[in-house]
């Protein structure tokens, strides 16, 4: 299906189409329960824009206070306006979203936010543009603390565009923090063609393992995944359509960091968090393998000791060693070994090439 067509079909479904989540087909575009500290946060927004969310995850990091905050496909605002009431007054969230009927929605609740919230000036705003052209919206380079977008990279026709413009407008040390649908296997190209199967998220969704290519090639060397949970479809017919793949809802968080290397490296390094995160007192998750609890010494390969040096989260640490001695892969991290550890002379030598 040509990428016009396709972006015809997202707009009219999340524009025309659906009126409400209860519109929704399958189970795909579901949230999950948010943490009690965010509930309060999420109880101020408005019932209209909270009855057009579609979304599949949460895209709130830690650490946003005064924060410029991009958000990818931002549909009625939901997360635009939690992350406004989160970043404070001094801070700054813009939502960009192709669909008209959605930002509409956005926009004229946007007084009721910043009463909401106490502010004098609004710290929101929303612009239309697609996602794969984001060059077209006059966004500066390195302008951007943090990308958000919530069950929408699915969607978009090129995702290779989109991750190249995020990284450039991205400062240094920025993260594109995310979440949305994969599937566990490549999917016929004939399913795009269902309009329906594509704005339910699941035929735009990538195999998980393209993903990860995708996002190393537009300069995000070492993609994290943070969370993860199998979705259920909840709808036969649907399901029926798409068997046997598998989906499921995953956040990843992509460091802007140019030294990061393509594999976890050893350099005797490790780190103490030091528990002020606020929100997070006991520990602090970086990715699903690292759970780094308050006062303990964590060892980190040099990847993850960027990942917190680097960053907003580097006075919440305390930082062990540095890059002066290498000690090859890190252990139960990236690719072992590939060669056999017997020497040649207890295997006995067989010659040159096999």
């Amino acid at each position: 299906m040509p990428d016009k067509v396709q972006q015809q079909y997202v707009q009219e479904y999340y524009g025309q189409t659906l009126q409400h989540s209860d519109d929704l087909q399958t189970n795909a575009c579901c949230d999950q329960a948010p943490p009690d500290w965010l509930k309060p946060v999420l109880g101020s927004i408005h019932d209209e824009v909270l009855s057009r969310y579609y979304g599949c995850g949460l895209v709130v990091p830690p650490l946003l206070e005064g924060a410029r905050i991009l958000d990818l496909g931002c549909g009625s605002g939901r997360d635009v306006y939690a992350l406004s009431a989160l970043v404070g007054e001094a801070g700054f969230v813009l939502g960009v979203d192709m669909t008209a009927e959605q930002l509409a929605v956005a926009e004229r609740h946007r007084d009721y936010h910043r009463q909401q919230f106490g502010y004098a000036h609004s710290n929101v705003e929303f612009r239309q543009g697609y996602l794969e052209q984001l060059a077209d919206l006059d966004l500066s380079d390195d302008s951007f603390d943090i990308a958000v977008s919530n069950c929408v990279l699915n969607l978009c026709t090129d995702k290779t565009a989109v991750l190249q413009q995020v990284q450039r407008l991205l400062k240094p040390g920025g993260e594109f923090y995310f979440s949305d649908v994969y599937a566990d296997r490549r999917l016929p190209a004939a399913l795009q063609d269902d309009p329906v199967l594509y704005g339910e998220c699941l035929t735009g969704a990538l195999y998980w393992n393209d993903f990860v290519t995708l996002a190393k090639t537009a300069g995000f060397a070492d993609p994290r995944l943070v969370e993860d949970r199998p979705l259920g479809i909840g709808n036969a017919a649907i399901a029926g359509k798409v068997a046997p793949a598998r989906f499921y809802s995953a956040t990843y968080r992509l460091f802007k960091i140019a030294e990061l290397e393509p594999a976890c490296e050893d350099y005797g390094q490790a780190v103490i968090y030091k528990g002020t995160v606020p929100h997070h007192g006991n520990a602090l998750v970086l990715d699903k393998h690292h759970r780094m609890e308050t006062g303990r010494v964590f060892p980190v390969c040099g990847n993850s000791y960027r990942m917190l040096h680097d960053t907003r989260f580097a006075p919440h640490f305390e930082f062990i060693g540095n890059f002066e001695h290498h000690y090859g892969i890190f252990p139960g991290c990236g690719q072992a070994l590939p060669f056999d550890v017997q020497t040649t002379e207890a295997a006995g030598s067989t010659g040159g090439c096999c």
